[in-house]
């Protein structure tokens, strides 16, 4: 599963992110998808490996209120549906 994952992470674009987020009901500004976009490239193995060591609080000043509590919310729904299979 991790080399299927890591073959989509390196493919993965910021119009990706922005296409997911806006899925998902969260409209990202320009800043806010710059950082999510280097903080997903750079730590996606992390997460991966340990979904309960990120604390999104720590990047508040990153993102909107309105955006960072979708974000957690999201977050959170993935982490409970993906689970068994990382």
């Amino acid at each position: 599963m991790f080399n299927i994952i890591e073959r989509y992470m390196n493919k993965l674009t910021k119009t990706d992110i922005d296409n997911f987020a806006r899925k998902n009901n969260i409209f990202l500004n320009e800043e806010e998808l710059e950082f999510t976009y280097i903080f997903v490239k750079k730590n996606w193995q992390t997460v991966i490996a340990n979904p309960a060591s990120l604390n999104l609080d720590r990047y508040k000043d990153k993102f909107s209120e309105e955006n960072l509590t979708k974000i957690k919310k999201l977050f959170k729904e993935y982490s409970i549906r993906y689970k068994n299979y990382l």
